[in-house]
């Protein structure tokens, strides 16, 4: 079968949540991915962050088989050998007490809201259901109903409703915002370090150390979403590490598993995941021992292949030549480390055409917020590969 035919039963016959690019892949290699057709693509998106190994990495990919071979599903109702170890490597890599394993990042977000609820009523003394969770304007911390209940985008919003109540919002990188809006029932605020779907949206230097100084001054767990930006992509570990910032939860995916697999997982000290007690929350499938082995493997790869390093340096690389393209399209660049947004003037008509223009040019990123580009290829790519992609950019940027 040929692209257009898949693309026609695609529309067919699935619903039309998302509007992908008309490529249909079928082989990913490192940074390289191969559409139906035959056609090669630099892949600038890693599957939203979550291929920071590189597509179908050997050392993961061997992890997966052999696991699969022994047992892919206990449940919890039972223990496995992997999730124990699971538990150990992730506490010494980050530096946490505990995790709480799931599945997809909206769950472990889940996870993370019902955790600062418990200890807002159990520790601090809110009373019962009038806990509040401060979020800030421009998040994206994914589609569940209460993910959506306190997102600022229509789109996510309007035809869902009612929503989930106790959230209450603020400007993104306005820490006196944050401030304010603290009052004796606030349990925790949930954020962003770096905005990714909001459009590579970096907050001003000093925000997340300010905010969490007036969280710890206040009694309020700091949330950080780390989904997106952790594990590497920003050139530190995680994306608060910038301002030598420990959030009291750190919610982590996406990269977690490679892109083998839907892992994540929400990190804390043993004084706030203690909480939970036996059958207050829970997963069949998080925690399985396909998913441990998966993203055991997934971490050693991030540390051995030093990929955080990386993409502080091949990233710092990166944004410095798209900051010097003179296209008379370009409003801004802006990023950290391998997550970067090309925002583009609004009179420029819209990220999407650039992003198709890219693609005939044999790159793939996609347009979030209608007017920015984001770049975010696997943290494996080396700096020759940006070469290599860089006059194609600049042609698009100036041509187009």
């Amino acid at each position: 079968m040929k692209t257009k035919e898949y693309i026609e039963l695609e529309e067919h016959y699935g619903a039309h949540n998302y509007h992908p690019l008309d490529v249909v892949l079928t082989r990913g290699e490192g940074v390289w991915v191969y559409d139906v057709d035959g056609r090669r693509y630099l892949d600038c998106l890693s599957a939203y962050s979550a291929v920071n190994q590189g597509h179908v990495h050997p050392k993961i990919l061997a992890a997966m088989q052999e696991q699969a071979k022994k047992i892919t599903l206990t449940s919890r109702a039972f223990r496995n050998d992997q999730l124990a170890l699971f538990y150990k490597e992730l506490s010494d890599l980050t530096g946490y007490e505990m995790s709480l394993p799931m599945n997809s990042g909206a769950e472990a977000v889940e996870t993370a809201l019902k955790l600062a609820r418990k200890w807002a009523y159990q520790v601090k003394g809110v009373p019962r259901y009038e806990a509040e969770i401060i979020t800030c304007a421009g998040n994206f911390h994914g589609r569940t109903i209460t993910t959506i209940s306190f997102s600022t985008e229509p789109l996510y919003r309007d035809d869902f409703g009612p929503f989930t109540p106790g959230f209450i919002t603020v400007p993104y990188g306005d820490a006196s915002a944050v401030e304010k809006a603290i009052n004796p029932n606030t349990a925790a605020i949930i954020l962003e370090p770096i905005q990714g779907e909001g459009g590579v949206i970096v907050p001003p230097a000093g925000y997340l150390s300010r905010v969490a100084s007036f969280c710890k001054k206040n009694n309020v767990l700091l949330i950080a979403d780390e989904i997106q930006t952790g594990l590497g992509r920003t050139g530190k570990l995680f994306a608060c590490q910038h301002e030598d910032v420990r959030p009291d939860v750190t919610v982590i995916g996406k990269a977690l598993s490679g892109g083998f697999y839907p892992v994540s997982a929400v990190l804390a000290d043993r004084a706030l995941l203690g909480l939970f007690t036996p059958g207050e929350h829970g997963s069949t499938f998080g925690g399985n021992p396909l998913a441990a082995a998966i993203a055991r493997a997934a971490l050693k790869v991030i540390v051995e292949e030093k990929l955080v390093e990386s993409a502080a340096q091949v990233g710092e690389y990166f944004i410095e030549q798209l900051s010097e393209i003179p296209s008379p399209h370009v409003k801004e660049v802006r990023g950290k480390g391998l997550l970067i947004g090309v925002e583009l003037k609004h009179e420029s008509g819209g990220a999407r055409r650039f992003c198709e223009a890219l693609q005939d040019k044999g790159i793939l990123a996609k347009e979030t917020h209608e007017h920015v580009i984001r770049f975010a290829p696997p943290l494996v790519i080396d700096k020759e590969t940006i070469d290599w992609a860089l006059p194609r950019i600049r042609e698009v940027l100036n041509s187009h």
